[in-house]
């Protein structure tokens, strides 16, 4: 699985060419689903409220749960009261389930678990239609709902597509699924309504015509697992064995985010994305254990040693857009709505 995802980025002609029919059925099948809808022989379900889908084209990590959360920071600015639905991948959750702060990641997954520890209202469930009604039956005040990703769960009808891509490695080799990285072809940007660029490094071909917004993620200074107001910077991390631990789709852009920091990282720990953490994950030869704020909502779950949680500190990132992207949604949903 490694070398296939690594021919994502660092393309390989004979392993091009032996994906190249699986590409092709995967295609079909996306190509058929996607126009099964378009032609009305399935039918998508609207709800009460207006749906905007924050989504990608693309496997693996592009940022769409900052973006989410500086999207409920905005709109709260604003009075607007927004939801929540998420598949809630890395959960077992089976039917639509409302995440509470002290829910188990084990259930709900992790990133809706981040996001309630916001203060939304989330609900995390497989058919996003029935999660979105379940939200609103709890949160009937509830004014906008969110869909941290379902960009091709075309069962839930949206007011607008928000695709968010990753600056830095792009669209990799532009293949679909198992070639390359992708869930649908790139031509599927010409029908979404915004693209949020994460990062900087690649040319993106974006269609000329499509509204783009660039996001930056700006790292906070480290605090303690168990205490956010017990902060440390670089400075404080000097002279200590330091380990860096990843559980997510791109770990290395948190490792170059440290590393930017001045954080002098001695051991760089990556695991697959939605890892349920252990206390085995955990290295015993550190000194101090930096996370994300992702893995961190799993790990205050999963360790219960009370040494081995003060070693652990978070790194929190928070994403800045230009331009303001809450502005953008609430001037082309009045445009739309007339209201």
């Amino acid at each position: 699985m490694r070398l296939i995802e690594q021919h994502w980025y660092r393309p390989r002609g004979w392993l091009m060419a032996l994906l190249a029919p699986l590409e092709g059925l995967f295609a079909l099948l996306a190509a058929l689903r996607r126009q099964a809808f378009r032609r009305g022989w399935k039918t998508s379900e609207k709800l009460a409220v207006p749906v905007v889908v924050i989504g990608n084209i693309n496997v693996g990590g592009v940022g769409k749960t900052p973006l989410t959360l500086a999207l409920l920071r905005d709109f709260a600015e604003r009075g607007v009261k927004v939801g929540v639905i998420s598949r809630g991948y890395g959960g077992e959750a089976a039917t639509p389930t409302e995440v509470k702060p002290d829910s188990d990641p084990a259930l709900v997954g992790d990133e809706p678990l981040l996001l309630a520890a916001a203060g939304a209202p989330v609900v995390v469930g497989r058919d996003r239609v029935a999660a979105g009604r379940r939200l609103l039956a709890l949160h009937p005040d509830v004014e906008l709902i969110l869909s941290d990703d379902g960009l091709q769960h075309y069962r839930l009808a949206r007011d607008l597509e928000i695709a968010v891509l990753d600056g830095r490695r792009g669209l990799g080799n532009g293949r679909l699924l198992p070639n390359g990285p992708l869930r649908e072809p790139p031509s599927r940007l010409e029908t979404v309504d915004a693209a949020v660029v994460n990062g900087a490094g690649v040319a993106l071909a974006l269609p000329a015509a499509l509204p783009r917004f660039a996001m930056t993620l700006r790292p906070g200074a480290c605090h303690a697992l168990d205490d956010a107001s017990r902060t440390r910077d670089a400075a404080g991390f000097a002279g200590l064995k330091v380990a860096a631990l990843a559980g997510i789709g791109h770990p290395e852009r948190f490792f170059d985010t440290l590393a930017a920091q001045g954080i002098a990282v001695d051991r760089r720990l990556s695991f697959p994305d939605h890892h349920a953490f252990a206390p085995g994950d955990i290295p015993a030869d550190a000194d101090a254990v930096i996370v994300t704020s992702k893995d961190a909502v799993k790990l205050a779950r999963a360790l219960h040693d009370a040494a081995q949680r003060a070693r652990l500190w978070v790194l929190p990132v928070q994403a800045t857009l230009a331009p303001d992207l809450c502005e953008w949604i609430l001037a082309r949903l009045k445009t739309k709505h007339g209201r």
